[in-house]
């Protein structure tokens, strides 16, 4: 009887080792997976939700996330207004819930397709835009051209569009990391 006692203490024991190595693998899996999940991934989890997103310079904007690229958010902050957001810019996000979409499940196209890819087709295609500066500043042009880390802003009145005929004014050179967000209104 005493022998049986043993063993079964014995086997508790082992039993109690087993599920406490579980319980260690368990929690350092779940911090390697954390680890890879950008912020990215929890924004196109949140696609078509409401957020407030602080930006520098600017504050707090409350928005509806609409698309989601590695490095730019867009989101409309009213109806018929876009706006263009580095995710460098952002000083913090309310209303994302906890969920995050696998990383790297938006596909190796999209995930090549950085904020200068968007600045090109906006450039591309003429749009007025307002542009606010990290530093708080602002100002109304057309995007011109797009480099690897900055973009010709011409500035003008917002009521006035360039035409592609016409010789353009001096621009404005906006390095990526002065870029607070972009809006155009439709």
């Amino acid at each position: 009887m005493r022998w049986q006692r043993l063993f079964e203490d014995l086997e508790a024991q082992a039993e109690q080792a087993e599920l406490a190595a579980l319980d260690s693998e368990v929690v350092d899996r779940t911090r390697r997976e954390m680890a890879r999940i950008r912020l990215a991934d929890r924004f196109r989890a949140g696609l078509g939700q409401t957020l407030t997103i602080n930006v520098l310079g600017l504050g707090p904007v409350q928005a509806v996330v609409q698309a989601v690229g590695p490095d730019w958010l867009l989101v409309t902050e009213r109806p018929g207004a876009e706006t263009l957001v580095p995710l460098g810019s952002l000083t913090s996000v309310s209303g994302l819930g906890p969920q995050a979409s696998v990383p790297g499940s938006e596909g190796r196209v999209a995930a090549r397709l950085g904020i200068a890819f968007m600045l090109r087709g906006i450039a591309r295609d003429r749009y007025t835009v307002s542009v606010m500066f990290v530093d708080g500043s602002a100002s109304v042009g057309t995007v011109q051209r797009v480099g690897a880390d900055f973009f010709e802003l011409t500035e003008h009145d917002e009521t006035e569009a360039r035409r592609p005929g016409t010789a353009p004014a001096a621009a404005r050179c906006v390095p990526f990391s002065g870029l607070a967000l972009l809006r155009r209104s439709v």
